[in-house]
């Protein structure tokens, strides 16, 4: 467990190839440059490609607590 006051997240989203928003605890970024975009673009594709969704969610979700009251 992560205690509540040391939690960072981070948001963000990509606007139709122009820009980036992301936003962390401290403030929001606007990023505009096509470079920067590239990469942000890379990275929520790496994201999407690695999660798992429902069922496949549920049994992640079951395995870790499993192994945490081993």
């Amino acid at each position: 467990m992560i205690p509540v006051a040391r939690r960072r997240t981070v948001r963000g989203r990509i606007l139709d190839d122009r820009l980036v928003t992301v936003e962390d605890l401290h403030a929001e970024l606007w990023l505009d440059d096509a470079e920067t975009i590239a990469l942000y673009r890379h990275a929520w594709e790496t994201f999407a490609e690695a999660a798992v969704y429902g069922t496949d969610a549920q049994q992640v979700i079951a395995r870790v607590r499993r192994s945490i009251r081993a």
